[in-house]
């Protein structure tokens, strides 16, 4: 069937490819380098300064100290004061403070090294990907470095085809996930700090000119019209041939990118099965050029607001929803499909049809497993309480990992959210901060709603960031942080905008398994309680068009020290960390029943 083309230029899908980061590495042919890594714990950075503070990769011939250089003594008389073949080994992705008993709480610089072998095949062109390093990252490949990514949460990638050997190859990562104000997040936050290659490594081996990125999404304001773009990385203009077929609805579009290597489309489409929780359908999609293809499954969907509603596919939804941490259950940081499933399985268990993911961007096998079993997700980037907004440095960090996240998940359907922060104290600076992430956002992708979880006092929703969100969120802990459970069916919730309402957070602690009277702190029956009471207040909210409790399971957080109830650990999940579920979990899953029938969705 034909389709019809047109070839539109949108500065829209223009923005913000200069990254070159690449996207879809799953469906790519790549090789891993998880596994075993050694490890050297460097807390002086020995083997990145000199002694008189010289830093070692600024010299054109580094010193055999530099732990980059992976330099082995030639004799036994030659000083060489570190050795990775003899260091302690560790698990390749995962962090260090659950897999070294001394490192629980550490923070500073650990190196890691992972040789390998690798026949890069003629004319290709092989790049390094990094899923997320906590927190900066110092890259080198064979003793040359490759650069130095910022950022725990977001991934990256480095061209090293010049550099790559057939044999005897060495990657080192110097990582330093050590808290600084300038950082985001800054110094002080409610999660644990873990440090290290957290998520996958991948070498991706590539034609020299091959796709790059690209947005497959439904247009902005039309359900019947796909669009988006192809970028081609080092475009050879005299190959230059593009293909995207979706069998199922027949299409199969042919087009030619510009000379900036950027193919911008739109093409018709009929009878498209939306995408939703309850048809998450996910359509074959294969990327063509020059005979290459490129797979991936994608949902088509779209989501808006009208007013005080969320319209999902035009039919007004109401999210039932909660929050999540990427952990394990076992105090660590969580990557894996397994580890995904658990906390999906447990969220469709409670009776959500949508997630939080806060406070940061999670792993990507949690978006993509969101997909197949129609979860939809709020994405959020770490703005997390005071970080520096009158610092410029600040905000272009916040952007980039802005940046990536979007690349790396704008063509997974169930994301219906961009979160630009979470509880930052209202200032000029701080509105500046925001309203420019927001703008940023729409540039790169109009198609989602943006929102951020805001704080509110007496009862009104008043904050001058809800004038460029579409849905207004905000965290309140009525009976935890202050105010009366007894009274909170008489408290009334007034908002200055007439847009939808979500409850991003709300909560208290229980210590899984201790028992009490409804008004006894840390017991189960006092967490019940306050989600009953909770709720009551919650349902007489203006707008409201969705919740997400605080939160699925308990994790690990430093600032919680109360011995024999929290152990280092915020125990406001509805399941222990241990997979107990608590009292209140049931309150919440029998609410979301009746909100599933008042919605049908």
């Amino acid at each position: 069937m034909k389709k019809i083309l047109t070839l539109l230029f949108l500065t829209s899908f223009a923005i913000g490819q200069s990254q070159g980061l690449i996207s879809n590495v799953s469906n790519r042919n790549t090789t891993s380098l998880n596994g075993v890594w050694n490890y050297i714990i460097d807390p002086y950075q020995t083997g990145f300064y000199s002694f008189h503070l010289d830093q070692y990769d600024k010299s054109e011939k580094p010193a055999k100290g530099a732990f980059f250089s992976n330099y082995h003594a030639q004799n036994k008389q030659e000083l060489v004061e570190y050795d990775f073949d003899k260091s302690p080994t560790i698990n390749i992705p995962g962090d260090w403070n659950s897999q070294v008993a001394e490192l629980k709480y550490y923070e500073g610089n650990v190196w890691f090294k992972k040789s390998f072998d690798y026949n890069l095949t003629a004319n290709k062109h092989l790049f390094l990907y990094l899923g997320a390093i906590n927190y900066k990252a110092d890259v080198y490949l064979n003793g040359k470095k490759l650069g130095t990514h910022e950022g725990g949460f977001t991934p990256f990638n480095y061209e090293v085809t010049s550099i790559v050997k057939p044999t005897g190859n060495y990657l080192v990562i110097k990582v330093d996930n050590t808290r600084h104000k300038e950082d985001v997040p800054t110094v002080n936050t409610d999660w644990w700090n873990y440090g290290g290659i957290t998520r996958d490594v991948n070498l991706i081996e590539e034609e020299s000119s091959f796709v790059e990125d690209y947005t497959i999404q439904l247009k902005k304001g039309n359900a019947n019209i796909i669009s988006g773009f192809i970028k081609i990385n080092n475009l050879d203009a005299s190959k230059n041939n593009i293909s995207i077929s979706i069998p199922e609805l027949k299409i199969n579009f042919k087009g030619k990118a510009a000379s900036n290597g950027i193919l911008n489309f739109e093409i018709p489409a009929k009878k498209i099965s939306y995408w939703s929780p309850e048809n998450p359908k996910l359509y074959n999609v294969t990327v063509g050029f020059n005979g290459k293809k490129l797979n991936d499954q994608i949902g088509f969907r779209t989501i808006e607001t009208k007013e005080d509603k969320i319209l999902l596919n035009g039919k007004e939804i109401f999210l039932r929803g909660i929050s999540i941490h990427e952990e394990n259950g076992k105090g660590g940081r969580a990557n894996s499909v397994e580890d995904a499933l658990r906390l999906l399985n447990w969220a469709k268990e409670l009776g959500c049809n949508y997630v939080r993911l806060a406070h940061y961007p999670h792993n990507e096998n949690i978006i993509r497993e969101a997909d197949k079993m129609g979860i939809m997700v709020w994405e959020e980037i770490p703005v997390y309480w005071t970080v520096e907004f009158k610092n410029d440095n600040t905000y272009k960090n916040a952007e980039d990992q802005l940046t990536a996240s979007i690349t790396r998940d704008k063509n997974r359907a169930s994301i219906i959210i961009w979160s630009m922060a979470n509880e930052t104290p209202i200032s000029d600076a701080r509105n500046t901060f925001i309203r420019n992430l927001a703008s940023h956002t729409r540039s790169l992708d109009n198609t989602r709603l943006i929102s951020a979880a805001l704080l509110t006092k007496k009862e009104t929703i008043d904050d001058p960031i809800g004038e460029v969100l579409d849905v207004v969120a905000f965290n309140q802990y009525l009976g935890w942080y202050g105010g009366n459970l007894e009274d909170a069916e008489k408290i009334t919730w007034k908002s200055k905008y007439n847009k939808p309402i979500v409850v991003s957070e709300f909560g208290g602690d229980a210590k899984a398994g201790f028992h009490g009277e409804k008004n006894e702190r840390w017991t189960e029956e006092y967490q019940e309680y306050l989600y009953i009471q909770n709720l009551k207040m919650i349902e007489k909210i203006p707008h409201l068009s969705g919740t997400s409790p605080w939160i699925l399971v308990d994790f690990r957080s430093p600032k919680r020290l109360l011995p024999g109830i929290q152990d280092g650990y915020n125990r406001k999940g509805l399941i222990s960390n241990d997979g107990e579920k608590k009292k209140a979990f049931y309150i919440m899953q029998d609410w979301y029943a009746k909100k599933k029938k008042e919605y049908q969705n």
